[in-house]
């Protein structure tokens, strides 16, 4: 998950500071410092696993995710708390479950009104009982020299039963890859509802007013659950959710996870008109960028009429882009038209952020 906007505060040289660390910095500081090994982790922290799995006996494991939570004044605080639990949840749900328990830390800026934290907390005790999630613990305070935006931390948690949940390992050579929605749904909604009298200039007030509604695409939780509500799941193997790098870096991402390749003939990922244009305007690929709510998953073959018709008649989009592959060759694989396939290097920091922080410069509204 990510927040709506970078902090605030001067930019230039710190740019790169801001979004996810990137790959090669979590593998040589935070992969090589994880505190004492213990053999009832069955999956910790890993590239593109959403999701650690911690045995806890009787043929049952512990499931859980973390993210940033977010407070996001020009979206109001009921859609800041949907969109910090949504962010969450759509992690944990790529198992196939739902979680059962969430702990939430906040670190709230001074400047937050009684009002603002009310109805905040009022609409995340709501969704949160919604999903049938109940709040367990947490801490909650007020402390000087924080800010809007990312205001602390959160983690849902449930129990599965041994072999009772999907992860990227389980994807196999054959499967089909479909993804849900499309690219660059969080890039089109994030700016769309923070440039709105530019996109408006741009593009009219009812692409505007479709663009903005984006927002509440960005959540994968009824793409996961509906994927694997039919018999034997559906056919689903396994599913990522994209965020931070696009569609492109998630598949990568899945598909170092399974071991294996992945092969995506790229005019194949949907690019809706709303995204084309907003993504225009602010010049950012929409493939590389920001794209949480489109869910990646891998299914058997014979599956896909029925997955994808079963996500139609709960109207969510889905397309089949390409194929799981071979073990060995591990990584994204894009085919052309002649079928030749190139390897997919992930080009570091998402675009969005660039995007964002020039539209500010600008003095862009």
């Amino acid at each position: 998950m990510v927040s709506i906007s970078p902090p605030t505060g001067p930019v230039g040289r710190r740019r790169r500071l801001f979004g996810k660390l990137e790959p090669e910095v979590i593998s040589d500081i935070v992969f090589r410092n994880l505190g004492a090994p213990n053999p009832a982790v069955k999956v910790g922290p890993r590239g593109g696993f959403d999701n650690a799995v911690v045995s806890i006996g009787a043929g049952k494991s512990l499931i859980l995710t973390s993210d940033p939570v977010s407070m996001i004044p020009a979206i109001g605080m009921k859609k800041s708390a949907w969109l910090s639990l949504h962010h969450l949840v759509s992690d944990f749900t790529t198992t196939g479950l739902k979680p059962e328990f969430a702990v939430f830390d906040f670190n709230l800026p001074t400047e937050l009104s009684t009002n603002q934290l009310k109805a905040y907390f009022e609409a995340l005790g709501d969704y949160c009982k919604e999903l049938g999630i109940s709040i367990v613990a947490g801490h909650t305070g007020r402390y000087p020299g924080g800010g809007f935006t990312v205001v602390g931390g959160g983690v849902v948690f449930g129990v599965a039963r041994d072999g009772g949940y999907l992860n990227p390992e389980m994807a196999s050579r054959g499967d089909a890859i479909i993804l849900t929605k499309g690219a660059a749904i969080e890039t089109t909604a994030i700016l769309a509802n923070s440039f709105p009298e530019t996109v408006e200039r741009e593009l009219g007030r009812r692409m505007l007013g479709r663009a903005r509604s984006y927002l509440s695409l960005c959540s994968t939780v009824g793409d996961a659950l509906e994927a694997v509500s039919g018999a034997f799941r559906g056919g689903v193997t396994s599913m990522h959710d994209a965020t931070e790098g696009g569609v492109l870096g998630a598949l990568h991402e899945h598909a170092v996870a399974s071991g294996r390749s992945f092969l995506v003939e790229k005019r194949r990922i949907h690019v809706s008109e709303e995204t084309r244009g907003v993504c225009s305007i602010f010049r950012t690929d929409p493939l590389l960028s920001l794209s949480g709510g489109a869910l990646i998953i891998t299914c058997k073959r014979e599956s896909v009429e029925g997955l994808i018709g079963r996500l139609r008649r709960k109207g969510i989009k889905s397309f089949e882009i390409g194929r799981v592959g071979e073990r060995g060759r591990r990584g994204l694989w894009l085919v052309s038209n002649e079928d030749r396939a190139k390897r997919f290097t992930p080009r570091g920091r998402d675009p969005y952020w660039d995007a964002y922080e020039k539209a500010v410069e600008r003095g862009l509204k």
